[in-house]
């Protein structure tokens, strides 16, 4: 959803992304019996009955839920005590713990050598004629002349699929439906993300103990005569 900052009880100021998760359904579950590996298949954000095509109508039948727009699967068997159907939600996680977010990246369309590849500018003098060129691309006549493929040059630059890892969950809200994680995330504002927990070593972290912004409710009571009678407010 964006970036925010919040503040710890020591002072600190923590820059987080606001990630909103809304409920996870279990669509299926692959086992080493009939598909040769462990996984649990996540459905996320719910299409209309009149855009779901058959085969996904009978897919999510299966699991008793609807159609869902977006399904991936999470290696591993960490989720199995989950079955068809069911629900996993923003407390599966909690403040502490260390996770690795996988999304797409941002396009940044046409881009040159020296922003794509990082490649050095050239000589910055006048009369150089060559500033932010590709530089030569000679092959010695070794092959005929061709380019030969992944060569470093201009061209389309962003929209990679790409892990930021070892990223810690500031705070789990179940009752507006988003995660806060320290630091960024891959991928533009409203884009999909994934959420595991980290395949580094460590798993959690000493939880950051946020300052509580909210307005303090304070009760008043005032008595006003009026007359033989007295009236509470």
């Amino acid at each position: 959803m964006g970036m925010t900052q919040v503040f710890s009880t020591d002072g600190l100021l923590i820059p987080v992304t606001v990630v909103e998760v809304n409920p996870n359904v279990v669509m299926q579950k692959k086992t080493l019996e009939n598909d040769g590996y462990e996984a649990v298949q996540l459905g996320y954000e719910e299409i209309k009955e009149s855009r779901a095509n058959k085969a996904q109508k009978g897919h999510a039948q299966k699991a008793g839920t609807t159609a869902r727009k977006f399904v991936r699967e999470i290696r591993g068997n960490e989720l199995f005590s989950y079955e068809p159907g069911q629900e996993i939600k923003a407390d599966l996680f909690a403040a502490g713990d260390l996770v690795d977010v996988t999304g797409i990246s941002k396009g940044k369309g046409f881009s040159g050598a020296v922003k794509r590849n990082n490649q050095h500018l050239g000589p910055a003098s006048h009369g150089s004629g060559h500033h932010r060129g590709p530089g030569s691309l000679a092959t010695i006549g070794r092959n005929n002349g061709i380019i030969n493929k992944g060569r470093l040059l201009a061209g389309h630059e962003g929209v990679y699929t790409t892990t930021n890892q070892n990223l810690e969950v500031i705070k789990v809200d179940t009752t507006d439906n988003y995660i806060l994680i320290k630091g960024n995330v891959p991928g533009p504002k409203r884009g999909l993300v994934v959420i595991k927990t980290t395949v580094k070593k460590n798993k959690t972290t000493k939880p950051a103990v946020l300052i509580d912004r909210a307005p303090a409710v304070v009760e008043v009571k005032e008595e006003a005569d009026n007359g033989d009678e007295t009236v509470s407010v």
